[in-house]
């Protein structure tokens, strides 16, 4: 018997000590909750104190969220704000203007959680820089909105606050990583908004949302008191910039925020004031112009966009010029997903420890946290099949730092190249399409690549912008249905599926499609 019960006693250990693993994992997992829970409140609470005070356009900002789910915090103190604003004898170009800020730049006082619970109850000491010139600049920040969890992604979706909607048919994203705003502001809830911009997400949601924004320069606007969803990366380029309803909006903001106080507070933005005889001159331009990046299919609806926007400009008397774009893959792999994890995805997956992770943000931290020696294996065993994610796991390894100088090196060639063929031209400004119609809830984290169309600036570090033209025809929606894409790869099926269905699913909801050009 007690030769038996020595054998029995380490079974005993082992299983007391998995079932305490598994406790303090239920534990800690239960806290995690407890903490989401506890920021929902404080959101509900902040829209009921909205509801209170709903007046003009703060009764509009509640409705929308109502319905897209696009407000994460109710910024308190914009009340007596409001209230008690007076008149200065030399008020801010944006005096009394109500602004809406994406959850990534710090509000002292608020968190900025990007999603993360680790963020809950970690309020911000001060203002981002942004925040700060606004104020000085009479604006008003009022709310603040959605992103998807970590900003990398262009769906708008997390543990903490859900989804957020398109406000023109709620079964399509609003787009990312500046979602919220998107939502918001397409919705009629904000007249002007900020966000940031690492691959398209000042550009996406607007497209997807039908309003106009601005990717300055990456050094334009100061990112300071701004939080990145991988830290320390440099090799792509991210913006912060404005959102609005309609382009002399974003020419207000622009000259607001492009003065003394922005230059002072951060001395590394150059301090060049908004240049106004560039903004209103009238002369005639050379515009250089493609349909296609002949890596992302486009719609029948994106190339008609820019097809009539062509004429449209050429009947106002500028002169249009075709512009051959080639090596997206380069831009794409080589250069934008190979810089973004340069490091083999070790800092975007720091961020998720300890984290809720749910949907298919799981797949992106299994590759992150997938050893070299795998991906490359498994890039040579699927390139023949399916070469374009075979290119994806092999841009995802870790580089040296030999090999991230030779990548900062392949970034300026790149660029240079670039230029020197816009000004073989001659051009002064681009016609492009960006993605759209906007996708379903969820394709995004499926189709990462299909943001082809917007990272081309990031690599570059151009300014781009977009603007609502036109929206999808009966006629669109008929050529959609023979979309096949140019690789017919796993991606090029999964995009022509929402594709194929798109004639159905806009009829779902009153409302316009919007399809906005770059």
């Amino acid at each position: 018997m007690a030769a038996v019960a020595l054998l029995q006693l380490p079974v005993l250990l082992c299983c007391s000590a998995a079932s305490l693993l598994l406790l303090l994992r239920w534990q800690r997992r239960r806290r995690l909750w407890n903490k989401v829970k506890e920021a929902q409140l404080r959101h509900e609470q902040g829209l009921a104190q909205m509801e209170k005070i709903a007046l003009g356009f703060r009764k509009k900002a509640l409705q929308i969220t109502r319905e897209t789910n696009c407000i994460t915090e109710y910024m308190w103190e914009s009340e007596t704000q409001f209230q008690q604003a007076v008149r200065p004898e030399k008020p801010g170009l944006l005096f009394g203007v109500p602004v809406s800020i994406k959850d990534s730049i710090n509000c002292q006082g608020y968190d900025s959680t990007m999603g993360f619970v680790s963020n809950i109850n970690n309020p911000a000491a001060e203002d981002s820089v942004l925040v700060q010139v606004l104020k000085r600049q009479g604006a008003i920040p009022f709310v603040r909105t959605n992103v998807p969890q970590s900003l990398v992604s262009y769906d708008c979706n997390n543990v903490i606050f859900g989804q957020t909607l398109n406000p023109t048919l709620y079964t399509r994203t609003s787009g990312g990583s500046s979602g919220g705003e998107g939502a918001l502001i397409g919705g009629g809830g904000s007249i002007l908004g900020f966000g940031t911009d690492l691959g398209g997400s000042l550009r996406l949601p607007a497209a997807f949302c039908g309003i106009c924004a601005l990717k300055p320069t990456g050094n334009r606007l100061s990112k300071r008191g701004t939080i990145s969803g991988i830290p320390g990366q440099k090799s792509v380029v991210a913006a912060v910039g404005p959102m609005a309803k309609d382009v002399e909006s974003l020419a207000l903001s622009m000259r607001a925020l492009l003065c003394e106080d922005m230059f002072n507070l951060d001395s590394t933005v150059p301090p060049l004031p908004f240049n106004e005889e560039v903004y209103s001159s009238t002369k005639p331009l050379r515009i250089g112009y493609y349909e296609t990046d002949s890596f992302t299919m486009p719609s029948p609806a994106m190339r008609r966009a820019v097809r009539e926007m062509k004429q449209l400009l050429e009947d106002a008397g500028h002169t249009l010029v075709p512009f051959e774009l080639d090596n997206t893959n380069y831009y794409i792999f080589d250069l934008f997903i190979r810089g973004l994890f340069a490091d083999g995805g070790k800092s975007f997956a720091k961020k998720f420890k300890g984290e809720i992770v749910e949907g298919l943000t799981r797949l992106v931290l299994w590759l992150s946290r997938t050893p070299n020696w795998l991906k490359t294996v498994l890039s040579w065993i699927i390139n023949r099949f399916v070469p374009r994610l075979s290119s994806l796991l092999r841009n995802t390894r870790a580089n040296t730092v030999e090999d991230l100088w030779s990548l900062h090196c392949e970034f300026e060639e790149s660029c240079h190249k670039f230029i020197a063929q816009w000004k073989k031209l001659n051009l002064d400004v681009m016609l492009c399409p960006v993605l759209g119609p906007a996708l379903p809830v969820g394709y995004p984290a499926k189709l990462s690549v299909a943001i082809s169309y917007t990272m081309l600036f990031n690599c570059l570090d151009f300014p781009a912008g977009v603007v609502p033209v036109t929206t999808v025809t009966d006629e669109d929606e008929e050529e959609l249905k023979s979309y096949k894409g140019y690789y017919q790869d796993t991606w090029d099926q999964i995009l022509a599926k929402p594709a194929k269905a798109a004639a159905v699913a806009w009829g779902e909801q009153p409302g316009d499609t919007p399809l906005n050009p770059v």
